[in-house]
């Protein structure tokens, strides 16, 4: 009795089988749970849900606009509010770059960046800002989730990035719309309107023109950040799926980066 000689053709258990077909993958694929308008209100209240249904399927469009179009809307309400020359003027006066510029150089620059198609320029400037930097961001989670060992695709690091940003950008721009329709210009300094006219933050107890350097530091420790930061590491924990530590790590990098480019501004100013 002979035995069964195995077919040579046929595929052995422990041979290489080739990977699934994208098409294959795809289908296995979880569905989202929420609609993209969904998303938007319940990362105020369930951003562990919201983030769970970001890495079944990333989604920043509307998210990304209301970022990118309130964040300007900050900087653009008070450039209105003062008056574009006098933030201009002053500015001038106390940056060490211009500072010592003639009074007669001084003027011909400030009648320069006030005309209309310089204003606007300026002003379309900064959508293209807050557009590079949620890119940047979504670029830095991406390598850093996968640096650490986590599973992040591009547009997931952008997702991540934008409904982190959301809620205290969206808050934020609340907050400063009150304050420029209750309180007077003249009674608002334009040197602490770099970044809007609500300050959660330590330097609102120091003189930030005589101690730029420190002022810049100690505002990075703002409710508005720390609260971004918390749904950040949320973020990249679920999306990414990496450990709570590495997620952290991850956004105080970010942090220190923050850091560093307020400082520098501040040299310079």
């Amino acid at each position: 009795m002979t035995e069964d000689l195995p077919n040579p053709n046929q595929p052995r258990e422990s041979e290489w089988q080739a990977p699934p077909l994208p098409e294959e993958m795809k289908k296995t694929d979880e569905p989202p749970q929420m609609s993209e308008v969904g998303t938007l209100g319940s990362i105020f209240f369930e951003p562990g849900a919201t983030f769970e249904d970001l890495r079944r399927k990333p989604r920043f469009l509307l998210a990304g606009l209301l970022v990118v179009i309130t964040g300007s809307l900050i900087i653009i309400g008070v450039f209105e509010k003062l008056g574009f020359e006098r933030i201009t003027r002053e500015r001038m006066e106390t940056s060490a770059m211009t500072r010592d510029m003639s009074a007669a150089e001084k003027q011909k620059s400030i009648d320069l960046k006030t005309q209309p198609f310089v204003k606007y320029l300026t002003y379309g400037s900064m959508f293209v800002a807050s557009l590079i930097s949620v890119l940047i961001g979504g670029l830095i989670y991406w390598l850093g989730a996968n640096a650490m060992g986590g599973t992040m695709t591009f547009l997931r690091g952008v997702s991540v990035w934008v409904y982190s940003s959301l809620p205290p950008t969206l808050v934020l721009t609340l907050a400063n719309v009150l304050v420029l329709f209750l309180k007077s210009a003249d009674d608002i300094d334009v040197g602490a309107t770099q970044t809007g006219l609500i300050h959660a933050n330590p330097s609102f107890f120091i003189d930030s023109k005589t101690s730029p350097v420190l002022g810049a530091v100690l505002g990075t420790f703002d409710l508005f950040l720390i609260w971004g930061w918390i749904l950040a590491a949320i973020g990249l924990r679920i999306v990414g799926k990496i450990s709570s530590g590495a997620a952290w790590a991850i956004v105080l990098m970010v942090a220190l980066l923050n850091v560093a480019a307020r400082v520098i501004g501040a040299l310079f100013q």
